[in-house]
C-alpha cells in the first residue's frame, strides 16, 4: 500500500515515487480511508466525498464498494460489477481529456 498522494502520483513506504493516472478504491463494506483526510477528500465521518463512485474533490480518484454508491446492491459483490463499469467509463473519460 503506498503512504501518501502526491502532485501527480503515490508514495511507497521505502521512499520510492511512482506517477499514476488514476486511483481506484475498491473500499469494501465499510471504507477506511484515513489517508485521505489530509486530501480534503472524505466527510467529517471518514467516507468519500464522491458522486456515483467518481470523487468530488480530485480529478482520477474513484471508489467502489460504497454503501448506496449508484443503488442498493453498490457495496455487494451482486452490484458492484455495475458501479464498476460506470466508473471505469468515467475515469477514462477523465484521462482522454
Amino acid at each position: 500500500m503506498f503512504t501518501a498522494f502526491d502532485t501527480d502520483g503515490v508514495a511507497w513506504p521505502g521512499g520510492e515515487h511512482e506517477q499514476v493516472d488514476a486511483v481506484l478504491f475498491a473500499t469494501g463494506y465499510r471504507p477506511h480511508v484515513p489517508y485521505l483526510r489530509t486530501l480534503e477528500a472524505l466527510t467529517p465521518d471518514g467516507m468519500p466525498l464522491h458522486r456515483q463512485g467518481v470523487s468530488t474533490t480530485h480529478p482520477r480518484l474513484a471508489y467502489l464498494g460504497v454503501e448506496f454508491q449508484r443503488s442498493f446492491s453498490s457495496n455487494t459483490l451482486r452490484g458492484v460489477h455495475r458501479d464498476a463499469r460506470f466508473v471505469a467509463g468515467a475515469l477514462k473519460q477523465q484521462l482522454t481529456r
